[in-house]
């Protein structure tokens, strides 16, 4: 009997060591998950600390912290000048220095990029939130608008309204929004569609919550990854379009420079003068494969698929 209790209390003893020796493991949260993995993505950091330092040079490059000169001022005795100790990005036709206005070229093209994206996020949420929580008629109706503002030719609607309005900052954005949203209205549309009838949606609609509450307390914040991943892959498209525009010569007007305009103004004599090209295109390379790997990594790092 004896030796049946010490072998009973020695089992007994050995599962509360094992008990004790397993340490119960820390609940993670969604969005500390979600930051450890895009911190452990090189690329997606690389890249984010590649935009930092765009912005920052926006912002100060031009100043007289880096530079004496100005964007508009020229010196015509010294066009076409050589990158020197002087001119770090060397001189364009006029004799004007093409690091102030590579720099002040990526301000317009952040600018533009940016507040595009802004604005087709605030309209995109909103129309695909109420296509999405109402369905049926309504969203047939909001969604075939939306597909036949879709099938029209996207540059084609932008380049009119620039011939018809005069071209400046602010009508460059209207344009790139008039239907940059639809893509982001239809992301939310689905995030909306899938999440509407989940347990913890129609638990608060039982209790009363509101149209607004149930979309802005409980809907968009589970959609919040999708939403900043479009965000983030919008803001590169919106700066290649403004590019684009700059280089046909619907940007913004002279003297002010675009990264758009400073291309084509290098076309002339880029194979004697290369540096008047290298730079402003290989800002706008840059910058937006930084935009595309952050949104890639936030993608994955947003993505509950990849949740262990």
């Amino acid at each position: 009997m004896s030796g049946t209790n010490n072998n009973n209390n020695g089992t007994a003893n050995t599962d509360l060591n094992s008990q004790a020796a397993v340490k119960p493991q820390e609940s993670v949260s969604l969005f500390r998950d979600a930051m450890y993995r895009l911190a452990t993505n090189k690329a997606a950091m690389i890249s984010l600390g590649v935009l930092v330092l765009v912005v920052l040079f926006a912002l100060i490059g031009p100043t007289s912290l880096f530079t004496k000169y100005n964007y508009y001022s020229n010196d015509l005795l010294n066009a076409n000048s050589a990158p020197s100790a002087e001119h770090w990005f060397g001189t364009d036709d006029l004799g004007r220095d093409v690091w102030v206005r590579t720099w002040v070229g990526a301000r317009v093209s952040l600018t533009v990029g940016l507040a595009a994206a802004l604005i087709d996020l605030v309209i995109g949420v909103i129309y695909g939130a109420i296509m999405g929580y109402y369905g049926g008629r309504v969203d047939g109706i909001m969604n075939k608008f939306s597909e036949i503002l879709y099938s029209l030719p996207y540059m084609l609607v932008v380049i009119l309204l620039l011939v018809v309005l005069e071209p400046s900052l602010t009508t460059i954005i209207i344009a790139l929004t008039i239907t940059g949203w639809i893509s982001m209205s239809w992301i939310v549309r689905g995030e909306i569609m899938q999440l509407k009838n989940r347990d913890f949606i129609l638990a608060a609609r039982s209790m009363g919550a509101s149209t607004g509450r149930q979309l802005f307390r409980h809907l968009l914040p589970n959609a919040v990854g999708p939403i900043i991943v479009t965000l983030t892959l919008s803001i590169p498209n919106a700066i290649f379009a403004e590019a684009f525009l700059s280089f046909l010569g619907l940007g913004v007007s002279a003297p002010r420079s675009s990264l758009g305009s400073m291309i084509n103004d290098a076309l002339t004599g880029w194979t004697l003068y290369p540096w008047r090209m290298w730079f402003p295109a290989g800002l706008m390379v840059v910058t937006m494969l930084a935009f595309n790997l952050l949104g890639d990594g936030l993608r994955d790092a947003l993505d509950p698929k990849l949740r262990k």
